[in-house]
Order: C-alpha cells, then structure tokens, then sequence
C-alpha cells in the first residue's frame, strides 16, 4: 500500500543537509549555511489542535490547566496552550520528541495541515517583526508566553511571544496554510538587514531547551 506524504506549506531555498521522516512528513533538521541567527525554522509539521468548550475551566488537554484570560499562554510537557477567547484554546506541540495524538473527547480539530506554522527566534527577531507589523511583542506589561491575534504582514495570524530575552528571543506564529509562500517571502525580505536565514528543527528544539 502506497504511504500518503504530507507537504509543508512552506518552502526555502536553501538545501537540507539533514532530514528525518516523521507520521510522514519529511522534516528538515538542518540547513546548509545556517548562520549564527536569527532563524526561521518551519514547525508546520509539529501537530495543533483548537479545543472549543463552553466551559473550557472543565478542560485539561494533555494534563494542561488552560488559562483563563484571553492572551495568556502556558508552555507544559511541550505543549503549548493559548486562550483565544472564552470558549476557544489553540494547542501547539513542540516537542519534537512527542507526536501528540488528538484526544477522543468532543470539541477538537486538528489544525496541522490547514495552517502553517513557523518560529522566528534569535537576535532581532522583533525588529524584524516591526517591519511586518503594528503588534508589540515586547509589551512590557506582558509576561511571557502570551498571544497576539491579529494581521502580521497583512494576513490574521495566532503570534505567540515566547521569550523577550535578547538574543534568545523568539516567537512561534500560524496561520491559513495558503499563505505560506507569501507568507515566508516576506518574512525573510524583511529579515534580509538582520541576516535572517532558514534553519532546520535543531535550532528549535535546542533553543526552545534554553527557556
């Protein structure tokens, strides 16, 4: 029996120096030529999930305590969980270690290969940012994670601020998956003065150790 292959939506140029084949996605862990940051690693691979309740304080996904006001985020057992508004919660698993698996309960859809999914992380990651959007991810009365729905280079994204802290800030951000090649496209024109590159999973997962 011939194995479905799954495509990220997003694309770069530059060539994959190694890869994994993970519930059939092939997944780039490393670019040739990646720099010293900062970075723009595909995650579109990583599963998500929108869990919708109208008593969402009854939830525990994946053990997670959803948090209570809109905004506010919670990075557990590498999932990341954003509220959205009062009956809506947004699921991330970055643990590349871990292929998260729906729960059978009501209420959720699995997102994964409608949206695409990216992290910005490294030195002036926010500068970049500033050049794609009105958004401040460096609000200094927001405690990291936290999430910001709104336009980012003109498309509705989900941005979640996952640190603020100098040279391993970053930021991890969604949207529909048919934006994906624009979406990249300006993404790194607008990182071209910063020295912006692609990078593979690695630096992901061995930043994200860091927090």
């Amino acid at each position: 029996m011939k194995e479905i292959q799954r495509v990220s939506p997003v694309v770069f140029k530059s060539t994959p120096v190694k890869t994994k084949t993970r519930d059939n996605w092939e997944v780039v862990m490393e670019y040739s030529e990646e720099g010293d940051g900062p970075f723009l690693v595909d995650l579109s691979h990583r599963p998500r999930f929108d869990l919708q309740d109208s008593n969402l304080a009854a939830q525990k996904p994946f053990g997670i305590e959803i948090p209570e006001t809109p905004g506010i985020c919670v990075l557990e057992k590498g999932v990341l969980a954003n509220r959205m508004n009062g009956t809506q919660v947004s699921l991330y698993n970055l643990d590349s270690d871990d292929t998260a698996v729906m729960p059978d309960e009501s209420g959720y859809t699995d997102v994964t290969e409608s949206t695409m999914c990216v992290a910005l992380i490294g030195k002036n990651v926010f500068s970049i940012c500033e050049k794609l959007t009105a958004l401040d991810f460096m609000d200094p009365q927001r405690k990291a994670p936290f999430l910001f729905q709104g336009p980012f280079s003109h498309v509705p994204c989900q941005i979640v601020t996952l640190s603020k802290e100098g040279d391993i800030s970053g930021l991890v951000l969604t949207c529909s998956r048919g934006y994906g090649r624009d979406m990249i496209h300006s993404i790194l024109h607008a990182g071209e003065e910063f020295k912006l590159t692609p990078a593979g999973e690695n630096r992901f997962t061995n930043w994200i150790k860091e927090l």
